[in-house]
């Protein structure tokens, strides 16, 4: 372990300095951030009035919106001469929210991931490979200074021309390789293509900035013979190092004495009980440049307070069954993409690459699935029959796990796009 003492800490000491975190972050918060001041002042709350972790409830959440509506530095606590670093979401849907460091939030980020990738099974010997681009975006930086910490060597490959990471990876004996997942089976399969595969040493993924279920993660080590892991964080509560897994995998451990969790209901906001499937809500108990109060992530998970196996003590929240701005709504069922993606990938005829199309025909929503045959399957498309019967099995265990009849397309190898970064896998055409 990277810090034993920490990462062990009974759970009445993690929520003692929970809790005397949090009362020095109200009032931090109430004294620097005009926006925090005066939401806090509505809504009747003072530093005084937080006396236990429960009294969190009376302070106000704050968004996505929130954040954009006080671009580029209205949430910033510290003065720009404290602030040595920012990074920025892509603003893909609007303008980007914007984050600050300070240089004490980025050791803390470092020691966050130095304890994350130790616990996975990256050390000093370690050779790790970055192939998340360089930037604005966190999670290249992030994992960076976390491996250096740690004595790691770090590869900064960055993201893009594929043939050449493979090479790398090859030449300098690469064993870590940090991207997504989906990234991550392209490059298994381009090597595999190249005739190279063979001459991989890697051993290890720290796979993130994307949904991952537990059958796209087989897939993707089947691929390139390594064990796979998961990472979770957001630029909005600092970047990759919120929380990841061990090598138990049996859920994220969260970094408790900088981040404060609870689950709430999506709908009505009411925090849940411990063990409860919800929302994931976050508060940065340390961060001094941009420290944000219940951050609502929108992701849905649940948290499990009990110690890891491995002897970790911090709380573990399970990968997150998706995000509740990723939910489909078709034909007023509820469908989640990594719903879809654990039936697809329960089938060894089909590759990990798919694509769901949204249309919208005669007022009703309409959703079509494309997937690809998987290697050694193609023939199937010059076969009717054996086709025919394969696309009935999948039609049938979707409509089963989705509750809705949905349309599939069985295509060849290689036909839908590959991403370098994060995978596009939804398509709206219903505007």
């Amino acid at each position: 372990m990277f810090q034993k003492d920490i990462e062990t800490m009974p759970r009445s000491q993690i929520e003692a300095l929970q809790l005397e975190r949090l009362k020095s972050l109200v009032k931090y918060c109430y004294d620097n951030v005009p926006f925090y001041h005066k939401r806090l002042d509505e809504a009747g709350v003072t530093p005084e009035k937080i006396k236990t972790l429960a009294d969190i409830r009376y302070i106000p959440y704050t968004t996505k919106a929130d954040m954009r509506d006080n671009y580029p530095f209205g949430l910033f606590a510290a003065p720009q001469k404290d602030i040595v670093r920012i990074h920025a979401s892509s603003g893909t849907t609007g303008k980007p929210t914007v984050v600050g460091y300070t240089a004490g939030d980025l050791d803390m980020w470092s020691d966050c991931m130095a304890r994350l990738v130790m616990a996975a099974g990256a050390d000093e010997n370690t050779i790790v490979q970055i192939c998340f681009g360089y930037g604005l975006f966190t999670g290249a930086l992030g994992l960076h200074y976390g491996l250096e910490k740690i004595g790691a060597t770090v590869v900064p490959s960055s993201s893009g021309n594929t043939e050449k990471q493979i090479m790398l990876m090859k030449d300098f004996g690469t064993t870590a390789l940090v991207s997504t997942p989906s990234y991550a089976q392209y490059i298994g399969e381009l090597a595999r293509e190249k005739g190279v595969l063979g001459d991989l040493k890697l051993e290890l993924g720290l796979f993130g900035s994307e949904g991952c279920t537990i059958e796209m993660r087989n897939a993707v080590e089947k691929t390139l013979g390594l064990f796979a892991t998961d990472n979770y964080g957001m630029s909005e509560l600092n970047g990759p190092g919120v929380s990841g897994e061990c090598r138990e995998r049996c859920g994220m451990h969260i970094n408790e004495d900088h981040f404060l969790a609870e689950i709430i209901d999506p709908e009505t906001g009411e925090v849940l009980p411990r063990g409860s499937e919800g929302e994931l809500v976050v508060t940065t108990l340390t961060k001094r440049g941009m420290p944000v109060l219940r951050y609502r992530t929108k992701d849905i998970t649940r948290i499990d307070c009990e110690t890891c196996a491995c002897g970790r003590t911090f709380a573990r929240m399970e990968k997150p069954k998706g995000r509740s701005d990723d939910m489909l709504k078709i034909r007023g069922v509820n469908v989640f993409p990594s719903q879809i993606e654990t039936v697809l990938m329960g089938f060894e005829e089909i590759a990990p690459h798919y694509q769901l199309v949204l249309t919208r025909e005669n007022f009703s929503d309409r959703l079509e699935i494309k997937v690809e045959l998987a290697d050694g399957y193609t023939h199937l498309l010059d076969n009717f029959p054996q086709l025919e019967e394969l696309h009935a099995r999948i039609t049938k265990e979707l409509k089963i796990v989705l509750g809705i009849s949905t349309k599939l397309t069985l295509m060849g190898s290689k036909t839908l796009e590959r991403f370098q970064g994060k995978a596009k896998r939804i398509v709206d055409l219903r505007k």
